[in-house]
């Protein structure tokens, strides 16, 4: 049997009695912050329109996360992905080069709905048995420079957690898997730089193709039969390790690889966010009147993100001098921190005219293990602060605790439902696999419903 079809083999047959405890733990920490990043994106006004386009959103089992409306599952995988994807605070895989949660937790959850009766433990493993299929997938491929990992291979995680929850078998499991690899999107890499917002969808399009996927296999479709190396070897990229597929398959899982976010923009960012970070705590009170001028030195994939004068909060997101701009004036990297009108702000934009960035060739080489950065800020009357970092708070070799996690997932949560509710949610999705996703569902539509006033 080749390595796609050994995959496939694990990812259907595996007993989630045989998935360790400490792996459905993490999945349920990952699934509770993809939840609190879908709610809090749900917010944003963009993603509310979308809830409000009915031939996007007809009648439907699955729920739009943050509201009471229920829709097909095909439209809630998308619109949850979507909405999931707008605030950049959703976790990722550094080894992947991407975000494999977001495109399977918006499918796993709307599949979950439309079927009934699932319990909790059967959804974290289809969760994390998605998460794992999407994740090597993205480490065995070599991709094209100018696409967005957003988008393409997640859209396997997205039907692997589909069957997985629809009872497939190894043959049918591949067949999704190398048929969902043909229903990746072709992403343009520049929608991130430039603030295309179409971007943000690309999430959401994946988890929906993985929920098409279960409906074209139980209908008959075929696929290729290596779609999966072809696609990603050939097509969408120029090699793959199919190797890679494989490799310490059920021994190290790559959900216990990834890493959760506290900064509100792309992950390139934080190296010199972390970096500045020291620098602040080891100042405090420093006035971005006193900077004439700030040094970043790191890895090729954040230089990229030089943009001094982004257009709008999606191109912030991906602008370092922008991100280092903002958190020296509003002492914050959050939400809040990333709006239009700190992107219109005359002080930031002064600020993070004053940022320069260069690639250091030795950090670019200690990718993807570690992602380093150096920043320097001169000060008038000649004084320097300089802070450097290894690797990103956040991910497997420096992990924030459980209870950060949370305190984030309340920020975002808190924007559409009450704090009780939330925490109350908090509590079930990270002790899912004593209960069942029915009544998950039921206690998220009830946040969102308005509740009768004291008589």
């Amino acid at each position: 049997m080749d390595q796609v079809g050994t995959l496939a083999a694990f990812l259907a047959e595996t007993p989630v009695e045989a998935i360790p405890a400490d792996v459905l733990t993490r999945t349920a920490l990952i699934l509770a912050d993809s939840v609190g990043a879908i709610v809090g994106g749900a917010a944003e006004p963009d993603i509310a329109a979308l809830h409000a386009r009915p031939f996007l959103a007809p009648p439907g089992p699955a729920l739009l996360l943050g509201t009471a409306v229920t829709t097909t599952p095909a439209a809630a995988a998308l619109i949850n992905g979507t909405a999931g994807t707008v605030l950049e605070m959703d976790e990722g895989n550094q080894f992947a080069r991407g975000h494999p949660g977001m495109h399977v937790v918006p499918a796993a959850l709307s599949i979950a709905a439309a079927r009934g009766g699932v319990s909790g433990r059967d959804l974290l493993a289809a969760v994390a048995l998605g998460y794992e299929a999407a994740a090597r997938v993205g480490i065995a491929t070599t991709p094209n420079p100018a696409m967005h990992p957003h988008g393409t291979w997640g859209a396997i995680g997205a039907a692997v957690a589909v069957q997985r929850l629809m009872g497939a078998d190894a043959a049918r499991m591949r067949t999704a898997m190398n048929m969902a690899a043909s229903l990746g999107l072709t992403t343009s890499r520049r929608t991130m730089l430039e603030g295309g917002t179409v971007r943000n969808a690309f999430t959401g399009f994946a988890a929906q193709a993985g929920v098409i996927v279960g409906d074209m296999v139980a209908a008959g479709f075929t696929a290729d039969a290596d779609g999966v190396a072809h696609v990603y070897g050939h097509v969408a990229g120029s090699g793959f390790d199919a190797g890679a597929l494989t490799a310490s398959l059920g021994v190290r899982w790559e959900v216990a690889r990834n890493y959760f976010k506290m900064h509100s923009c792309c992950r390139y960012n934080h190296a010199a966010l972390d970096a500045l970070a020291q620098i602040r705590a080891e100042r405090p009170g420093l006035s971005p009147d006193e900077i004439e001028r700030v040094e970043v030195a790191t890895y090729s994939l954040a230089v990229e993100l030089d943009d001094p004068a982004p257009a709008n909060v999606l191109g912030a997101k991906f602008s370092v001098p922008f991100a280092v701009a903002t958190a020296l004036v509003t002492g914050s990297t959050g939400v809040e921190s990333f709006t239009q009108e700190r992107v219109d702000d005359p002080t930031i934009r002064a600020l993070a005219a004053k940022v320069t960035l260069r690639e250091d060739k030795g950090m670019t080489a200690s990718l993807p293990d570690r992602r380093p950065a150096l920043v320097t800020l001169h000060l008038a009357g000649g004084e320097t602060l300089t802070a450097a970092t290894e690797t990103n708070r956040g991910d497997w070799a420096d992990p924030y605790p459980p209870g950060e996690i949370r305190d984030k997932y309340l920020s975002l949560t808190r924007r559409l439902w009450p704090e009780d509710a939330a925490v109350a949610l908090w509590d079930a999705l990270t002790g899912l696999s004593g209960g069942e996703a029915d009544a998950l569902f039921a206690r998220m539509a009830g946040a969102a419903t308005p509740q009768p006033e004291a008589v």
